[in-house]
């Protein structure tokens, strides 16, 4: 669901992302804008899930407006989207999948057995251990778990200067206090998945695999996918114009538009035979 980093959260607010409910519904506020500015993934990436899982039949977990899911559609697959918000739900149906509204640690999987339970962006929001045991349920023995985040890294003067907006604008937020989102800022979310595949039982030893790639940002597509970050559609509408005035004078100071460099990770695992 969302591309931020992790970010510490404010005292009040829950310790773990699967938490924060309330952020976690948040993205149907303006899905369409979700699903008009948010990237897709790398098409090595769909081409691996194909060639490691035994079969075509997918689940997509917080499939959202259905971006990965209409990927491996295009490539074959036959997918089921499990989401909990209604309004990405219907967009998703809208673009032909097929998707069920649950919370995925609550979704009944009504006996059926899937080839491969994915989550683009969006497994964070899941409870890691209650969540792989779901999917070693929806599994057939040799089923995939593959579970994906695009990592996005800007140029370092832009995101110098993005990140001195922020601080001007929302100095009480814990919106980008690192300079560039990195590897490293996600790796507890990557170890915290592995490890509730490994407490979750059913499950070889988790693998990571990671793909690189670019995307060229004009300043106006990315100001369209600023609001979709996680949060961003609790700030007050004054601020936010403010906050997305003042990112845009960045990208123009930095020539109008960019190269973004993404590195999308995946922590897989496979169902055990004994399933």
């Amino acid at each position: 669901m969302t591309t931020l980093p992790p970010q510490p959260p404010p005292p009040s607010a829950p310790s773990e992302p699967h938490q924060a409910r309330d952020v976690a519904e948040s993205f149907g506020a303006d899905a369409a804008r979700y699903d008009r500015a948010r990237p897709g993934y790398p098409a090595a990436l769909i081409e691996r899930i194909l060639a490691e899982s035994p079969g075509s039949d997918m689940v997509d977990v917080g499939c959202g407006t259905g971006i990965a899911a209409r990927q491996l559609a295009a490539a074959g697959c036959r997918v089921l989207g499990v989401e909990v918000d209604p309004r990405m739900a219907e967009l998703a149906r809208q673009a032909g999948i097929e998707v069920e509204v649950s919370a995925f640690e609550e979704w009944d999987t009504a006996g059926r057995r899937f080839d491969a339970v994915i989550a683009a962006q969006a497994w964070h929001w899941v409870e890691p251990v209650s969540g792989a045991a779901k999917a070693a349920q929806a599994l057939r023995p040799g089923g995939l778990l593959a579970v994906f985040w695009n990592v996005f890294q800007l140029p370092p003067d832009l995101a110098e200067a993005i990140v001195a907006v922020y601080r001007r604008v929302l100095p009480d937020t814990p919106f980008f206090r690192r300079a560039v989102p990195s590897l490293e800022a996600y790796a507890p979310i990557f170890a915290k998945t592995g490890d509730g595949i490994r407490q979750a039982g059913g499950f070889g030893e988790p693998t990571q695999w990671s793909f690189e790639w670019q995307r060229s940002y004009t300043r106006d597509e990315w100001l369209d996918q600023v609001p979709t970050f996680g949060g961003h559609s609790r700030i007050a509408p004054e601020a936010r114009r403010e906050l997305l005035a003042g990112i845009g004078e960045a990208v123009d100071t930095a020539g109008g538009s960019f190269l973004m460099q993404y590195t999308t990770v995946a922590v897989t695992s496979t169902r055990n035979n004994g399933g």
